[in-house]
């Protein structure tokens, strides 16, 4: 090779390596920049005296202080929403006695969670019983988890499962939004026929896809007419009905 076809070759070289890096620096950064929870919101789920809140990076841990029915909920968040975001929405589901396991998923985005459910079980060693949930791609990935044997039920918030789980012996519950514009009613209806005919589903009106959390607005999704406590109690009447 020509000392002239080298020079062209290392350049080459570099400019993919160049091209590379900064293709996976700005992914990392994208990935990273994420919604953070409303404060009021969260400050009512501190304030109960009734729910117990231990935080880490990865995982928000939410217990009963007492009357704890031995059941919990692991939940993975939605895409680049913060994990306190949905404390006060499951807030409720606490009261009734389930603890709950609410997870960021690496890199924040529930398509590249690979750890084992039981990492995430490991946090509430108390609890007896698991069923697993997720709002939007949290969901999709929960629905992952939901196919084992040690898994009571599956609970979806704006979200559907990829994989097909309509023979699955499972207690399931799928809420969706009137207005959601990103997990719309068409596509809940499309994605259906993966979950077990017993599926309890719920369509809650006035609500869109950020309802389901409280973390402010996302790009293309409907307007919500719905409250957040409102929200609340609908989450929480839907899930307590339908949960053993």
């Amino acid at each position: 090779m020509s000392p002239r076809r080298r020079a062209v070759v290392r350049t080459t070289a570099a400019v993919v390596v160049a091209a590379l890096v900064l293709s996976v620096s700005g992914f990392l950064v994208y990935a990273n920049v994420t919604s953070p929870a409303e404060r009021r919101p969260l400050s009512e789920v501190a304030d109960d005296p009734a729910i117990s809140i231990d935080y880490s990076r990865d995982a928000v841990v939410l217990t009963p202080a007492s009357d704890a029915t031995g059941q919990g909920l692991v939940f993975i968040a939605g895409a680049k929403i913060e994990p306190v975001a949905y404390a006060y929405k499951l807030s409720g589901l606490v009261d009734a006695g389930f603890t709950v396991v609410i997870v960021r998923p690496f890199l924040n985005l529930g398509l590249f969670e690979t750890r084992p459910l039981a990492d995430f079980t490991a946090l509430a060693p108390d609890v007896t019983a698991w069923f697993v949930g997720g709002h939007s791609l949290g969901g999709v990935k929960a629905c992952t988890y939901a196919d084992s044997p040690d898994v009571a039920g599956l609970v979806l918030f704006g979200s559907y499962c990829a994989n097909d789980l309509s023979q699955a012996d499972l207690v399931v519950v799928s809420l969706s939004g009137s207005d959601d514009g990103l997990s719309t009613p068409a596509t809940i209806q499309a994605n259906r026929d993966k979950l077990p005919p017993s599926t309890t589903f719920v369509e809650i009106e006035g609500a869109n896809h950020a309802a389901f959390g409280d973390y402010g607005t996302q790009a293309g999704d409907g307007t919500a007419s719905i409250g957040s406590a409102q929200m609340r109690d609908a989450i929480t009447e839907s899930l307590t009905k339908a949960l053993p």
